[in-house]
This record gives structure tokens, sequence and C-alpha cells, in this order.
């Protein structure tokens, strides 16, 4: 019975990762095909990747993808960590139910509604549609889940650090950005790569809030993918993967290095006489 269940749960693990990464692992060995044709293997090159440096439509989305993830993440990071101390520090409050709500409803509103409803804002106030748009539209859905991220963390945080902090005469903005944030670092910088890649990817809210100058890559590639899949696109999105894939690992080494460091600490203290 231990066998069966033992092979059952390594089947599905492997089917799990088949499912998941091998489209990605053909999309970067494709990236490197000699021939012009996808799907036709015609021996190792990376020319395709000299031909995206010299697209300068296929380069200029790309910029406009990354300054929009940039910003509206770091925006996101920002509010959304307020959010999260918001509904685990401000205990009952008026209009608690109604913030949480509005905080939680970008997880669950169908991106389409979102995009329409944006435009309609941006159309009302008569905002030109451009690259300001976009950067307050993804910084509208990515900072719930920043908030989720940080409230999870804060959930469990010890609170008497804070308070003997305070007793010994740390002002409350100096006891959050010495002792609080330092703690809660590794799910603001979760949340922050979170938001960052959800805005990497994101292409329906996109398409309803932007404007001339301000076309984004999975704008760009989806328009090609219609006329046809070119090398370039795979060289594009290999190299979006590798940057992505990067960040996860540098923050995941980062935290784990900040976890170790603090567990020696208190290990530490805790020896100390």
């Amino acid at each position: 019975m231990k066998q069966g269940l033992s092979w059952f749960n390594t089947s599905s693990l492997v089917i799990g990762f088949l499912f998941l990464y091998l489209p990605i692992a053909l999309l970067v060995i494709y990236s490197f095909n000699e021939s012009k044709l996808v799907t036709v293997w015609a021996g190792f090159s990376t020319k395709w990747y000299g031909e995206m440096l010299r697209n300068e439509s296929l380069m200029n989305a790309a910029w406009v993808t990354v300054k929009v993830a940039f910003v509206a993440s770091t925006f996101a990071t920002v509010l959304g960590t307020l959010a999260g101390l918001i509904m685990t520090r401000f205990g009952p409050f008026r209009g608690r139910t109604l913030f949480s709500g509005m905080i939680y409803a970008p997880l669950v509103m169908p991106e389409v509604i979102t995009g329409l409803s944006l435009l309609l804002m941006f159309v009302a106030i008569s905002l030109d549609r451009g690259f300001v748009t976009v950067t307050i539209a993804h910084i509208t859905f990515s900072m719930c889940y920043v908030a989720v991220v940080v409230q999870s963390r804060l959930v469990s945080f010890d609170r008497s650090i804070e308070e003997a902090a305070m007793d010994l005469g740390c002002t409350p903005g100096r006891t959050f950005l010495q002792i609080t944030l330092p703690v809660i670092a590794p799910a603001v910088v979760a949340g922050w790569l979170l938001s960052f890649t959800l805005s990497l990817d994101d292409l329906v809210i996109a398409s309803f809030t932007t404007g001339p100058g301000a076309t984004t890559l999975p704008m760009k590639i989806y328009s090609q993918v219609r006329l046809g899949v070119t090398p370039e696109i795979n060289a594009v999105c290999t190299i979006l993967v590798g940057l992505v894939a990067s960040g996860v690992l540098i923050a995941s080494l980062v935290t784990r290095r900040q976890e170790v460091r603090r567990e020696a600490e208190e290990r530490a203290a805790q020896a100390a006489p």
C-alpha cells in the first residue's frame, strides 16, 4: 500500500512538473534554433538574440514593460505594506469591512472587468492613456497581493519586540524602521517580486489602459503571435524567464541568509547570561 501511494505521488509530481516547465524548456531550447521555423530544429545558433536586439519595436516594448513593472511594483509594495499594517494593527474600526473588501477585490475580480472599469475612470477624468495609466492600473491590481503577503507575516509577528523597543525610548516610527521592517523584510521583498512578475505578465488590463508609445511586451508578443511565432519572440521570452528566475533565486538566498542570521542572534541572546 505504501509503495503504491509512493509511486502515485512520484508520478503526480513528475507529471505536474512536466506540465508546468516542459513548455518553458521547449521555448528556451528553440530560442537557440538556427532555423526560422520554430518547430523545426536546424542546429544551435544565437543569431536570433542578435536579431532581437536589432528589433527596435520589440526592445522599446521590453523597456516600457520593465519601467512599468519596476515603478508599479515599488508603489504597490509601499501601499500594500501600509494596507497590511492597517488590517493587522489598527483593530476594529469603522469601515474595516469595506476597506478589506476593497483591498481583496482585485484578487477575485475578472481582469476584463478591472481593465474596463479603469478605462472608464481614465476617460471620465480626461487622463490620456499611456505610461501613467498603465502604471496606475498595475499598482491597483498588484497592491492587493503585497497586502496579503505582508498581512500573513504580521499575523505571526511577536509584538513584544516592538513593545520592548518602545519601552526603551524608541518612537513608533523608529520602532517600525529598526524593528518591524527588518523582520518583515522577506515578506515585503516577496510581495515586490510577486507584483513585479504580475506586471511583467499582464496583457488584459494593459490592453485597456495603454495608449500610443506605451505598448508593453506582452501586447507586442500577442500581436506578433497572431501572425506566427518567430524565434525572436522565443529569445525575448527566454531572457524574461532568466531575469525572473534570477530575481527569485537571489531573493531566496538573501531571505535564507537573513533567517539564519536572525536564528543565530536569537540563540546567542538566549545563551547569554
